[in-house]
């Protein structure tokens, strides 16, 4: 982990990189629990869209028509 980086799905990039990593699935807690402390039900409505539109300009950066095509070639190997 890089200085400042912290575990978990934040935004829609984190979401596509873990499903680059093979994910089957992913996990939204911390952000739906941010939004319902926020504003209740429709805080949680806005943090799952927001964070829908992120993933979909990622994949659309990334030339990636569905999620089935985000894959390892998505992915930049650290320098060593």
């Amino acid at each position: 982990m890089q200085d400042g980086e912290r575990g978990g799905i934040r935004r829609g990039t984190d979401v596509l990189k873990a499903l680059a990593h093979g994910a089957d699935a992913i996990l939204v807690g911390r952000p739906a629990v941010f939004g319902l402390a926020d504003a209740g039900v429709m805080g949680v409505s806005h943090v799952l869209r927001l964070l829908r539109d992120e993933l979909e300009i990622a994949m659309a950066f990334c030339s990636c028509r569905t999620l089935a095509e985000a894959d390892r070639s998505l992915l930049i190997s650290p320098a060593c």
